[in-house]
């Protein structure tokens, strides 16, 4: 009988009696209910199998979440559909002839004024790209502000510095910011488009608020790459004086750098200095000032804390 050569058990040069056995399992039941798989003839090796598949099961599954979980952070937020000028057509159907967009900027920062754009257009197609100000880029908002400021039939800024929005409160000094830019319009506006759900304008204006304005009506999003770019540059302008506050950077706004300098320097003439950030800066805490706020009855009242 012909005898098996070399190369046919196990390959050139290995010999027959050190070929690879095929491998072979053998399963126990352990005294858990777990069924262990001892796999010999090869590399030994033991695995576990719970209940049958369940392990790996939810080992898979939990794969499968994971995988959900990533995809989901990975999928870019839907696009922004471009203003329209639906809200104010609805106003001039109504009866008006002059509708102004206005927003404000600068409610939240911690030095400069708060800062409202009044902006009126004759409604042509607005430049390429206007949206919400917050949408855009810092160099496409400067782009999109240029091609804003020849093309709206008139705007117009009004402010309320840092002291005013201490003595008044912040309701009364966005009112006062609007009415100034509204009134430094050459025309009286009879209609106005406010973006937000608050109206703190009120009386003697002709108030639609709409929240989100600034990404859905025309008007509202030219007020407010207007607005943004404005008080921008005139932080940047203040940051000169006072460069470690980095107000070019964060243009008044809560930053490191912003809460170094004030725990090192103190505030600046440009401080609102009844805002509670100053409770987190023990060296300057005692020259807060009492912070005013609206209560019920519209009336302004007194926060001591």
């Amino acid at each position: 009988m012909k005898q098996p050569s070399t190369e046919q058990a196990g390959g050139p040069g290995i010999e027959p009696e050190r070929a690879a056995a095929k491998p072979t399992a053998v399963r126990e039941a352990a005294a858990d209910g777990t069924v262990v798989e001892k796999v010999s003839g090869g590399k030994a090796a033991a695995k576990k199998i719970a209940g049958g598949k369940a392990a790996a099961g939810k080992a898979v599954a939990k794969k499968k979440a994971v995988a959900k979980k990533v995809v989901a952070q990975r999928k870019p937020a839907g696009r922004v559909a471009p203003p329209t000028y639906d809200v104010e057509r609805e106003l001039i159907a109504r009866g008006a002839q002059v509708v102004a967009g206005v927003d404000e900027v600068g409610r939240g920062a911690w030095a400069g004024p708060v800062l409202v754009a009044a902006a009126i257009t004759d409604l042509s197609v607005p430049p390429a790209g206007l949206t919400d100000s917050k949408l855009l880029t810092a160099r496409r908002r400067e782009e999109v502000a240029a091609a804003v400021d020849p093309w709206v039939r008139a705007y117009a800024f009004g402010a309320a510095g840092p002291e005013e929005i201490d003595t008044l409160g912040m309701t009364a000094a966005l009112r006062l910011a609007a009415e100034r830019a509204l009134t430094a319009l050459p025309m009286r506006p009879d209609a106005i488009v406010l973006d937000g759900k608050h109206d703190f304008l009120g009386a003697p204006w002709a108030v639609r608020c709409v929240i989100k304005g600034d990404q859905s009506c025309i008007s509202v999003a030219a007020a407010s790459v207007l607005a943004k770019v404005h008080r921008d540059a005139l932080m940047a302008d203040i940051g000169v004086g006072y460069p470690a506050y980095g107000f070019d950077g964060n243009a008044g706004y809560p930053a490191p750098v912003h809460r170094a300098a004030l725990a090192e320097h103190g505030p600046t003439p440009h401080h609102r200095m009844s805002w509670a950030y100053w409770d987190d800066l023990p060296a300057w805490r005692h020259l807060k000032r009492p912070r005013i706020e609206p209560v019920a009855d519209g009336q302004l009242g007194f926060d001591l804390g």
